[in-house]
């Protein structure tokens, strides 16, 4: 009896979990991460065969079919295809050759189960695609689906790890040029005036990197590394930026072949060079969109050549990192940027040398990732993510900028050597398919020693920087002893542990009369734990002044020496000067060693000693801030007549053409008074520049915009602009932006209402440059009232727009208040709202720090 008892309880015990069922996945909006498992767990073999007929009128709807093939190994729920669009939109719905009636539920379109079976499905579809994501304007469209828009045009499965072959037909007008990710198989006439293209299957992609592009366009071609590869391009006058295009295309492929031992893995090269596109490039295998305005220059500055050779080893490094090897979920989004950027700084490193990658790598990613890192909504670099509706909020200046600068040091950590073989490991074990950050790391540690794990916790897992000080004691004139101390800016006690440098300068600092050279002695510091003394300093002769992270390997808060305040333009031109600069304007946020009036004055000192073209941008940056964001308007206006003085002798002062054109960029910026602006006026309308500088057309546009915000005359200087142009893109972007540069307060306030809504905000890059002149702070006494507005929009701007809009939208508006004004608004708003979406909070907290900053700073 107790046998039979016991096995009667066993069989009891077991046969529920035996026979259970699966757990019934809620349908909701988005695509929930429960739904995105179980998909997974029971989907397989996805094949997409679309067909999109594109209307010559951008007004008529865009017909097309479907048939979606894919294996099931369980039928025990209904299939959710995610679908952002009305029922009404489906016209046909056949599953496994049964026709039946479209039934959908939050975003989702609901297959039965009595109409599937394990094994091979295949579901036959004809419906008006949406148009959210497809971009369309009067004679060009563009597919950007990432990170969740592939829903909003066709019924997909749109998660990251339902790879799939896409199999894409298209019918467009005669005159129109079309690009997609597969090779195209052929092309014919059809009645109209249109014409029918057949692309080849693709590798296995996810939803988000499926693309196309149809318009008029231009079309160049050429060879790239033994591919052939064609550029769509609408540019009017492309002059020799189209082989420039190529050849960086080449430099970037033969690099990253070399580097990670994987031939270019996919079918073909294409590009398209798109007006006004809401981001720098998107990396669609075979079809890679970029911003026309950042592939075509004309007179182009240092920074700006070093800016689109960064863009093209960016997008090019991601054909590898996200397109090869893709996150399983967006909350490893950051991998992709992360090794695209630091694969594309290493690029650059290749073609340009150490010196002005290491110049480059300081200028790029520090600034932007301490931006952020020292709010309060500072995130993580690997964050949590439940629905991908949400996965827009994913991106930002962390995962772009602060994972490149924890990607170095963990490649110091390992050795480079070790690094590159674990990463080359890492892409063949998941080439075509997918992984996670817990994958990768799981690899790299067999390459080192080093605990990777307890040191990801808190670079790649927790928010925020380490502060850094300092205590030197002397002797005789040399160090006796000296310790370098570190703890968080914010949060739990916890330890960054990295590798930096820091400079001993002697010569130079505050003394009047300067012996040359300087002489700059270098120490290596590895910081593993809170205090550490840096023994290789003990005997050294006393400096003059020591510069922290001066090679710019470390990440923090570092010291900031006040007896460099005119030493460190001594080091003008190198990654030193950068770093002083840097350093200088991060401790005088932080309240420390500067305040920001006497910083401000410092810097423009600079601008006389600074030689290098791109720490002359990275001081015209901090000036322009300090000057509007940290500087009361009491104070500017009588520091500002001051500072246009200097600033155009300095201009004046330089003999390097671009220098000269910097400055006279920045003097455009900070100019109040009349003469400045009658200055600015007749370079304007007589397109004569100051001598040795050359203007492009974009420049006199930015120009005009200037000129229409400072003074009176904005229709005036806008028409007489618009009509010089000959692109009629250009032009329409400038008959967007008039009513926001009106000298009439009713029609800003008109334009302004008109964002609420989305189709008023169509073109986000658009909208936010017209943000960025609405809340100037010379328009700020008109504009106040836009902020809780642009608050209370902020959710539907996250759901309606691309991944980056929302950040920039608040940039564009709380980036020049100071007031305690504006201050109280985004109190008041947090205050009222306190379950508010947690991402999107932490987004305000980020674009408003220096509103609160200058709460404190200014008082």
């Amino acid at each position: 009896m107790k046998i039979f008892y016991k096995s009667l309880i066993c069989l009891l015990a077991v046969t529920p979990a035996a026979f259970a069922q699966p757990k019934p996945i809620p349908v909701t909006t988005g695509v929930s991460l429960e739904l995105a498992t179980y998909r997974y767990s029971v989907i397989g073999d996805i094949t997409y065969t679309l067909h999109f007929h594109i209307p010559n009128e951008k007004a008529t709807t865009i017909p097309a079919k479907e048939k979606l093939e894919f294996t099931l190994k369980e039928v025990s729920q209904p299939l959710q295809l995610d679908f952002k669009q009305p029922v009404e939109n489906i016209t046909r719905l056949v599953v496994n050759s049964v026709a039946t009636q479209a039934v959908m539920s939050n975003e989702h379109l609901l297959i039965p189960t009595t109409l599937l079976k394990t094994g091979k499905n295949n579901i036959e579809l004809e419906f008006t695609a949406g148009e959210g994501s497809l971009n369309r304007n009067a004679e060009f469209l563009y597919a950007l689906f990432v990170p969740d828009r592939a829903r909003f045009v066709f019924p997909c499965f749109d998660q990251p790890d339902l790879k799939a072959v896409f199999q894409l037909s298209m019918e467009v007008p005669s005159d129109w040029k079309v690009l997609a990710n597969g090779w195209m198989k052929d092309s014919l006439p059809t009645p109209a005036n249109y014409t029918a293209y057949t692309f080849a299957p693709t590798e296995k992609l996810p939803t988000y990197l499926f693309s196309f592009t149809t318009g008029k366009y231009s079309v160049a071609q050429q060879d790239v590394n033994g591919k052939p590869a064609t550029l769509l391009y609408r540019e009017k006058d492309p002059g020799t930026n189209i082989d420039s295009v190529f050849q960086l295309h080449r430099d970037a492929v033969k690099f990253l072949e070399q580097w990670t031992g994987i031939p270019f893995p996919f079918q073909k090269m294409g590009f398209a060079a798109i007006p006004d596109f809401q981001f720098g490039g998107m990396e669609h295998p075979g079809e890679v969109q970029y911003k026309a305005s950042a592939l075509f220059l004309q007179n182009p500055t240092k920074d700006q050549l070093l800016a689109r050779t960064n863009l093209i080893s960016h997008e090019t490094a991601h054909m590898w990192f996200g397109d090869l090897v893709t996150m399983k979920w967006f909350n490893d989004v950051w991998m992709k940027e992360v090794f695209a950027n630091f694969m594309a700084d290493k690029v650059a490193e290749d073609i340009l040398g150490s010196k002005q990658f290491n110049l480059r790598f300081q200028q790029d990613h520090y600034p932007r990732a301490y931006n952020v890192d020292r709010t309060a909504g500072a995130n993580p670099i690997r964050q949590q993510l439940e629905n991908l509706q949400d996965a827009g909020t994913m991106y930002g200046d962390i995962i772009y900028h602060k994972a490149p600068i924890m990607m170095r040091q963990i490649e110091l950590l390992m050795g480079k050597d070790n690094f590159r073989k674990g990463v080359q490991e890492y892409l063949k074990t998941y080439a075509y398919g997918n992984a996670s950050w817990n994958d990768m790391i799981a690899i790299l540690a067999k390459f080192t020693k080093a605990d990777l794990y307890k040191w990801n916790n808190v670079w790649v897992n927790q928010p925020g920087r380490p502060v850094f000080d300092y205590k030197m004691t002397t002797a005789n004139g040399k160090i006796k002893q000296f310790t370098i101390t570190q703890h968080p800016e914010s949060g739990e006690k916890r330890l960054w542990p990295q590798v930096f440098d820091i400079a001993l300068v002697y010569g130079g600092g505050m003394q009047e009369s300067h012996t040359y050279p300087v002489t700059v002695e270098e120490l290596r510091v590895n910081m593993n734990d809170f205090n550490t003394v840096v023994k290789a300093a003990v005997g050294k002769k006393k400096p003059d002044y020591i510069l922290f992270n001066s090679s710019g390997l470390g990440y923090g808060l570092f010291p900031s020496d006040s007896a460099a305040t005119i030493g460190m333009f001594e080091l003008a031109g190198s990654v030193w000067s950068a770093t002083a600069y840097v350093t200088a304007y991060e401790n005088a946020l932080a309240g420390r060693t500067y305040k920001p009036n006497a910083l401000l004055r410092i810097f423009v000192n600079g601008l006389f000693h600074e030689k290098e073209e791109t720490n002359l941008k990275l001081l015209t940056n901090y000036i322009s801030t300090l000057f509007w964001e940290f500087t009361t308007p009491a104070e500017r206006a009588v520091f500002g007549p001051e500072l246009e003085k200097q600033m155009w002798e300095a201009m004046q002062q330089q003999t390097l053409t671009n220098n000269k054109k910097l400055l006279l960029k920045a003097y455009q910026d900070i100019y109040t008074t009349p003469d400045a602006g009658k200055r600015i006026y007749d370079i304007w309308e007589q397109q004569q520049p100051p001598k040795d500088i050359k203007l492009s057309e974009e420049d006199y546009i930015s120009l005009a915009l200037t000129i229409a915000l400072k003074t009176d005359t904005a229709a005036n200087v806008l028409a007489t602009q618009r009509d010089r142009l000959k692109d009629n893109d250009k032009k329409d972007r400038l008959n967007f932006l008039m009513p926001a540069l009106s000298a009439k307060v009713a029609e800003r306030d008109q334009f302004f209402a008109s964002l609420h809504d989305k189709k008023g905000r169509a073109k986000e890059s658009w909208v936010v440059t017209a943000l960025y002149f609405l809340n100037h702070p010379l328009r700020q006494a008109t504009a106040m009232k836009y902020l809780p507005e642009s608050l209370l929009w902020l959710e539907d701007i996250q759901r309606t727009g691309d991944i980056f809009f929302p950040a920039n939208w608040l940039g564009a508006v709380f980036g020049y208040y100071q007031s305690p004004e504006a201050w109280k608004v985004v109190t008041d708003f947090l205050a009222t709202h306190p379950d508010y979406n947690p991402k999107l909070k932490n987004k305000i907290l980020q674009a408003t720090d220096n509103l609160h900053r200058a709460q404190l700073l200014l008082q």
